[in-house]
This record gives C-alpha cells, sequence and structure tokens, in this order.
C-alpha cells in the first residue's frame, strides 16, 4: 500500500542525471475541467505544471495515476515528474508551492521517489469515494460542492447486493464511455456502501477505472436503491459489450479519489511491464 509522502530532503543526483519526485495532491474539481492538460482551458495538470515550472525553473510535465474528469475531486492523487537535479529541501518546496497555487489546488507532499516509480504504471490500485445525502432537504451548503442529494428512502440492503454482484474480473463495458484501443476489463475489488446518518458512501476500489465506470456504477446501483431495477440487473449488465444506455452516469462532483496503492520499491519494474502490457499505450479516462 501506498505510504505518505515524508517531504525528506532529497539526495544529490550523481553525473548530473534526473531525479524523480512523488507528488500527493488534493483538489476541489468544481471549477476544473479535469485533470488533463486541455489547450485554452482550466485543468489541475495544467495549473500545476505551471506553477513547478516557474517555481522549479525548468519545464515540468507531470504523470498522474488517475485522470479524473471534470468536476471530480481529490484527496490522494498522485504524481510524478523528472527534474534535471533534486531540490536542496523538499519541504521548502512545498511551502513555495502553497504561495504560488491557487486554493482549489494542494500539493500534499513531495519526496523523491525511485527511477522504476511510474504514478500510473507502478498503482496497484485506486481507491474512490461517492457521497450522498438522503436528507429531506438536500445537502448541507457547506457540502453543496462535494455531495449529491440523493432521493430519500433508499432501499441500502438491495443497493449492497447489487454492488456485490460486480465484484471481481470482468469486461465492464456496459459502464464505460469506450476509447478506440483501450480495454474496458477492469477488476472491482470493493464496491461498499456505508451509511451514517443522512450521509451514504459509496467506497469503490479497483486495479483500474475506465472512463465514466465508477460514477455509471453509482448510477446503475442508484437505480436499484429506488426501485426502478431488481437487484440482479447489475450482474446482467457484465454480459454487454457495449456500452448501456439504460446506466445513468451519476453527477461528478459527488465522486473524489481518495488513495492509490503501489507496491514496494523492488517491484515496481514489474508491476511496470504487467501494466503496460495490460493497458496498451492509451491512457485511461476517469471515473
Amino acid at each position: 500500500m501506498s505510504a505518505p509522502l515524508s517531504n525528506r530532503p532529497a539526495p544529490g543526483v550523481p553525473d548530473g542525471g534526473s531525479v524523480r519526485l512523488r507528488l500527493g495532491v488534493a483538489y476541489d474539481g468544481t471549477d476544473f475541467t479535469g485533470w488533463a492538460r486541455q489547450p485554452g482551458l482550466r485543468t489541475v495538470q495544467g495549473v500545476l505544471e505551471e506553477a513547478l515550472s516557474t517555481v522549479l525553473r525548468e519545464p515540468v510535465q507531470l504523470t498522474v495515476a488517475g485522470r479524473t474528469d471534470a468536476g471530480v475531486h481529490a484527496e490522494g492523487q498522485v504524481a510524478h515528474f523528472d527534474a534535471t537535479q533534486a531540490p536542496e529541501d523538499l519541504d521548502r518546496l512545498l511551502r513555495r508551492m502553497a504561495r504560488f497555487l491557487p486554493a482549489d489546488v494542494r500539493i500534499t507532499g513531495i519526496e523523491q521517489a525511485p527511477k522504476d516509480f511510474d504514478a500510473r504504471f507502478s498503482a496497484l490500485r485506486r481507491h474512490y469515494v461517492y457521497r450522498l445525502s438522503t436528507a429531506p432537504y438536500g445537502v448541507d451548503p457547506l457540502a453543496a460542492r462535494s455531495v449529491v442529494a440523493a432521493k430519500p428512502g433508499l432501499d441500502v440492503a438491495a443497493m449492497q447486493a447489487a454492488s456485490s454482484n460486480l465484484l471481481g474480473l470482468h469486461d465492464f463495458a456496459a459502464f464505460c464511455r469506450r476509447r478506440d484501443g483501450a480495454t474496458t476489463v477492469r477488476e472491482l475489488q470493493r464496491f461498499e456502501w456505508e451509511q451514517r446518518g443522512h450521509r451514504l458512501d459509496a467506497y469503490v476500489s479497483a486495479d483500474a477505472f475506465c472512463w465514466s465506470m465508477v460514477r455509471s456504477l453509482v448510477g446503475a446501483v442508484l437505480a436499484v436503491g429506488e426501485g426502478r431495477r431488481p437487484v440482479a440487473w447489475t450482474s446482467g449488465l457484465l454480459a454487454q459489450r457495449e456500452r448501456s444506455s439504460a446506466v445513468t452516469v451519476a453527477p461528478a462532483h459527488g465522486l473524489s479519489l481518495i488513495r492509490v496503492d503501489y507496491p514496494e520499491a523492488d517491484q515496481l519494474g514489474a508491476r511496470n511491464a504487467q501494466t503496460r502490457e495490460t493497458r496498451g499505450p492509451i491512457a485511461d479516462g476517469c471515473c
């Protein structure tokens, strides 16, 4: 599993080689057009790269664990980049980035990473949470940017049963917006609902996610909870090989990437090779 970033000073790099830096990143996705850099649009990658390039005085290009869609948030995003030399004081760099970045995105940790570390290809699994409120008055105003209003009286037991039907290694084509050359086979490792008063949160974990998959999974299960579909409907969707028009994509702002897990340093190279062979060159979209 991934360990907290330490912000410890990075050692010097011999022979003038580059150094790989790993970043922990958090952001409110409301006012971003997703993670990925797009000309003329405000994106998380674009804002971070501009700020880092200014502070480090060299071009910075980030690789990220999960390319979140417009409006999706992150509390435990991970990215990396290669710098021509190691900053002398990573704590100082972290503080400088806090001054350069806007209030809706933060670098939460910086550390030197092994050369084999790749924020995307080294990842073992990604963990998301989807946040709902079943309160009759809707969502508390202070949570309105990250929680979605749901119908009161949802059948949570039926929702959990419908979610459990989807666990395992499957082709999730019915839940994904297809991209040419990209596989829709994923291993869904957790899909669990937790209720505390009016708050109802879905915890979803997988080795990786294809484009719109998490929000489609949530949308499908909500149809069961509202009584519009039977529990067995979700498992039947796994037999489809095209995106299902019957599946509603839940709103983006309820979703947040909360953690990414990685193997130990001596296993990074093998994990990279395995993921590249499985996923191919097409970048995953999410979620």
